[in-house]
């Protein structure tokens, strides 16, 4: 008896009480082996395009089953990778338990199955559509960046491509050796083609920012469509003698619908001085800043105005990141969302890219219910931002490149993120956001391209980024 109760104790220690550390040990295979060799679930986009499944190995293989990407690179920042020697990423790791079929509903459905021993693994439904993610992919070609296109009134991600990618099939191949060879380039290039640039990495928004700084300023009455601003060319901020400039030193000025469509930078400096550290800060709070997007995707990144520690001692570095310079970086998805919430009438959804998680037969497990996240506007100001994104397409810095199939009418905000120093050869992100049908939104989009070396100008973000968007919002409304 004393013998039984010793081995009842010591198995019950090291089973029960030790089991999650057990199973996080680095040279504890068992799990990963006993994974390997049962059937594991599709992936499959909104128009039922498979991205990622398990086919049986030939006889005598390590491994029964192995993992396959059908797309490659083509949804790899979403798929992710699913391995035995370096593990997995993306929703191959945060829904691993439904594409097993470890689940507990999954396991009380396949109670059944235990004597059959029939397939109990489940499969992933995504919000994304291959032949829009394809167009994006076609769109963006070989430049280093990012295309983003969401549902305004669910947040659901429609597509989402960065360049640089991967194929996820070099590293699920079982030869060790070149995958890890994959890797090691990967990681090793400055471009960071394992990471979703989209919702992973930050980069600073030039103009397209000021319509959080008119949201916030319209929110708390410092602005309005009566507000005008004087013709000038220079402003000198309080705490420095150094002046701000529009693009070129151009003179700028006029009502507020002017000065957004023609992208001044002036009126936003003297805007975001005028609500002042508080204000800004806190209205930028509504907007998600400073928060890891809520996306359904592991390890996102937030976006951040900067270091607003005694930013009432640096006035200068205010009115600068008023217009979306200096410390400012924002999320391509945070961008998506920030045109989203304006298209949404002021509430701002939460993103995501799961759909549904449906069981072995087919039936759902789970789908998601779009969720507010914030609300950064009110109806009114929503509309009031519409109408001049409207400008911006129609006479602003996006009427080069933006307008639409059939007249649709189409709202956005352009932006060029100066990189180089005064001296240094001309570097910006060229950016552009925008939504459609602008009347009654159904696609949102932001196009974020990386590290450009065309000349800058006022309207670089335009005629740079707003062709893609221009194809990619065809392409979604074309799509029904």
């Amino acid at each position: 008896m004393t013998c039984y109760l010793l081995l009842f104790v010591a198995l019950n220690y090291w089973q029960v009480g030790r089991e999650e550390e057990l199973n996080l040990r680095f040279d504890n295979t068992r799990a990963i082996r006993r994974d390997f060799d049962q059937p594991r679930g599709t992936i499959v986009t909104a128009d039922g395009v498979v991205v990622a499944e398990s086919t049986p190995n030939p006889p005598g293989s390590e491994f029964e089953f192995q993992r396959r990407y059908p797309t490659n690179d083509l949804f790899a920042n979403v798929t992710g990778y699913y391995t035995f020697a370096f593990g997995s990423t993306q929703i191959e790791r945060t829904q691993n338990d439904v594409l097993v079929g470890d689940t507990p509903e999954q396991q009380l459905r396949s109670l059944p199955n235990i004597v059959t021993g029939e397939d109990d693994s489940g499969s992933v439904r995504l919000t994304m559509d291959s032949r829009l993610q394809q167009v994006a992919r076609d769109a963006l070609g070989e430049r280093e960046g990012s295309v983003v296109v969401m549902e305004p009134s669910t947040g659901a991600i429609r597509a989402m491509w960065s360049y640089p990618s991967f194929d996820p099939n070099l590293i699920a191949t079982p030869d060790f050796d070149r995958a890890q060879d994959v890797i090691t380039l990967a990681t090793e290039d400055d471009r960071d083609p394992l990471l979703a640039n989209a919702y992973q990495q930050r980069y600073m928004p030039g103009s397209t920012f000021k319509v959080l700084t008119t949201g916030i300023a319209l929110e708390n009455g410092r602005l309005s469509p009566a507000t005008t601003f004087p013709d000038e060319s220079e402003f000198v901020p309080p705490q420095t003698d150094d002046p701000i400039e529009n693009f070129e030193a151009t003179v700028c000025g006029g009502d507020l619908a002017e000065v957004f469509a023609r992208s001044c930078n002036i009126p936003f400096a003297r805007t975001a001085l005028d609500l002042g550290p508080e204000l800004m800060v806190g209205g930028l709070e509504r907007w998600g800043l400073e928060e890891p997007l809520p996306i359904d995707l592991p390890r996102p990144v937030a976006s951040t105005f900067g270091d607003s520690t005694d930013l009432d001692q640096s006035l200068p570095l205010l009115a600068i990141r008023g217009f979306g310079q200096n410390d400012v970086q924002m999320v391509p998805v945070h961008m998506a969302m920030v045109a989203s919430a304006v298209a949404n009438g002021g509430r701002m959804m939460e993103p995501y890219v799961v759909d549904a998680t449906l069981d072995q037969s087919g039936r759902v497990l789970d789908d998601t219910e779009p969720e507010v996240w914030k609300t950064p506007l009110t109806l009114e100001n929503a509309q009031l931002l519409n109408q001049l994104m409207q400008g911006v397409a129609t006479v602003g810095t996006a009427s080069c490149c933006i307008g639409l199939e059939g007249g649709v009418p189409v709202a956005a905000k352009t932006g060029t993120a100066q990189l180089n120093n005064s001296g240094e050869p001309e570097r910006s992100h060229a950016w552009i956001i925008a939504f459609a049908p602008a009347d009654a939104p159904r696609y949102a989009v932001a196009v974020m391209i990386e590290g450009v070396d065309d000349e800058i100008s006022a309207g670089t973000g335009g005629r740079l980024a707003g062709p893609v968007a221009k194809t990619v919002l065809d392409a979604a409304l074309a799509g029904g």
